[in-house]
């Protein structure tokens, strides 16, 4: 029996905020320290799909970060800016 909600609507997932960021340096452990946008600074790591396809990320590239709506000091980089 599957499990449902008593008016039948599922919950709305919260979505995560993407913004634009520059890698300032690389930590240990696959992590990174990111200047977002608006000034402020995260650590974030590489998504999946960025370590599958092995594209690398360096200081000084501008990425497009995920942050969590929870915690807006934590993200994962979904996508390395081309060119830029």
């Amino acid at each position: 029996m599957k499990n449902r909600d008593v008016t039948g609507k599922r919950a709305v997932k919260n979505t995560a905020i993407r913004v634009p960021g520059e890698i300032l340096e690389s930590l240990p452990g696959n992590l990174f320290r990111v200047r977002l946008e608006n000034e402020h600074k995260a650590v974030a790591y590489l998504a999946g799909k960025l370590v599958q396809h092995k594209i690398w990320v360096l200081p000084g590239d501008q990425v497009t970060v995920e942050l969590s709506p929870y915690d807006l000091t934590r993200g994962r980089i979904i996508w390395r800016n081309p060119g830029a």
